[in-house]
């Protein structure tokens, strides 16, 4: 049975009606990984109990009983968010043979929702990446060609499903850690508003802008697995309730009457001509579908990068302080606490994590902070600000998701710098809060190419509405890797 092309919504009709079983749909993605995994190393391990939990999903649904929107879905995880008893890294030496105690609430409302966790997906290390490459394990490779990199720093979760292992997984964003890796398997990627899914459970990065988001097929996959894991959670404070939760059986194939508006500053030089034609011909497919496209100005977005990178490395030097070998993780012992703590510290954190916290702590420091974060702070106002004028004229935006298609393995690794810039479209939806997606709209050389579709506050609805309109008039995420 291939089940490598199934969207959740297939899968799941399959499963109601009872031409499947959970267990089999299980161990067909269990043996798929077990045949395809080796090149690509998604997943860093598969739950030992996944067939056990499909088969209890069976007995429920033959004796009728209620089962939720999930019921027998396998879903991967990022090794960032806390699944209960698994070993959970964060993609890092130091927190090596760790046992998450608990779920994340986001994997707990998988659960409820009936869904098979299957296994923790590859990640840069603490999330820190872009490319997959930081992660203390062996890097994961691009589906498509697995001399490329697949993006990070979802990468794990994104070439997972990309690779036909999972009908989806769950990633996390700080600065476009779902959507770029979406953008460079061909997959679907949502980051959600700020506050509409809970961080409880999931590794602090940059707490002002961390967000759990789903990675699938299709915009109405994703819609599924948003609906499943939203809402206010009494456990993260920065949780929103939500006078709108998710309905995807309401998402409009349909964007006349809507303007969308396409940022004139994101279409700058170091935009690769091909990606820059291929996301052109998306927007023009939507005007065709009915749409006013109208361009508009982002004057602050030049400096979104910068701010990003000041105010990211500031709020992760702060959050990885937690981790010292004492209490849990990894432990190199020292003749005293000041030895013990640059020991394990130094080997256990890899080079990015450090180069992230000394930039953090240096401009922290006193005499630096009203120089680098304060400043960078008022950046961030002003990027909200360009944000909340551009939606005074326009429903949605639409643009870029990456510069470039993905790239050689090892090429960027050693340029922090040229690395960094593949977040250059991503950073300013989560300097915003603004909820963002990317939708496969094409390919470049055989690599795929996404469009990033932006919008207001808690209006994920105006991205699924725009994507499920184009992804009815269009097959690119039909496409899958040979």
């Amino acid at each position: 049975m291939d089940v490598s092309t199934w969207t959740i919504k297939e899968a799941g009709e399959k499963l109601a009606s009872g031409a499947l079983s959970a267990e089999a749909l299980t161990r067909s993605c269990l043996d798929t990984i077990e045949q395809g995994d080796t090149d690509v190393k998604a997943f860093l391990n598969v739950s030992e109990t996944a067939l056990e939990e499909a088969r209890a999903i069976d007995v429920r649904r033959a004796a009728g009983e209620s089962l939720g929107s999930l019921a027998g879905i396998p879903v991967g995880t990022k090794d960032v968010i806390l699944v209960q008893d698994w070993e959970t890294t964060g993609g890092s030496r130091i927190l090596e043979g760790y046992n998450a105690p608990y779920d994340a609430t986001a994997v707990e409302r998988l659960r409820a929702a009936g869904a098979i966790l299957l296994g923790r997906t590859n990640c840069d290390e603490f999330a820190m990446g872009s490319s997959n490459e930081n992660s203390h394990y062996p890097p994961t490779t691009n589906p498509w060609d697995k001399t490329k990199v697949p993006g990070g720093s979802s990468g794990g979760s994104a070439a997972a499903v990309a690779a036909g292992f999972v009908p989806a997984a769950l990633g996390s964003e700080t600065g476009g850690s779902v959507r770029q890796p979406a953008s460079l398997c061909g997959i679907v990627g949502l980051k959600p508003t700020y506050g509409r899914v809970s961080r409880y459970g999931l590794m602090a990065l940059s707490s002002s802008m961390d967000q759990i988001g789903p990675l699938a097929h299709t915009v109405e996959d994703v819609a599924l697995l948003l609906q499943a894991i939203e809402g206010r959670d009494p456990k993260d404070g920065t949780s929103a309730e939500l006078s709108n939760t998710t309905i995807p059986a309401l998402i409009e194939k349909d964007v006349s009457g809507m303007t969308l508006g396409v940022p004139k500053e994101y279409f700058a030089s170091g935009m690769d001509s091909q990606v820059a034609a291929v996301v052109n011909e998306a927007i023009a497919e939507l005007e065709r579908a009915g749409a006013k496209i109208q361009e508009i100005s982002m004057p602050h977005s030049e400096y979104a990068l910068a701010a990003y990178y000041i105010i990211q490395p500031a709020e992760a030097s702060s959050n990885l302080g937690r981790f010292d070998g004492l209490r849990y993780g990894y432990h190199s012992g020292g003749e005293n606490l000041q030895e013990t703590y640059e020991r394990t510290r130094g080997e256990g954190f890899g080079k990015e994590v450090k180069r992230r916290i000394m930039l953090g702590s240096y401009t922290l420091s006193a005499g630096y902070y009203d120089a680098y974060y304060r400043k960078a702070l008022k950046v961030r106002t002003l990027i909200k600000r360009d944000f909340d004028e551009a939606f005074k004229n326009v429903d949605a935006i639409v643009c870029p998701t990456s510069p470039t298609v993905a790239w050689n393995i090892g090429e960027k690794f050693d340029d922090p710098l040229s690395m960094y810039l593949a977040d250059i479209y991503t950073v300013t939806a989560n300097l915003a809060t603004i909820p963002g997606m990317s939708v496969p709209c094409g390919f470049v050389d055989g690599l795929p190419v996404g469009l990033q579709i932006l919008a207001k506050p808690f209006d994920e609805y105006a991205l699924f509405r725009i994507g499920a309109t184009y992804q009815d008039r269009t097959n690119w995420h039909k496409q899958s890797p040979t």
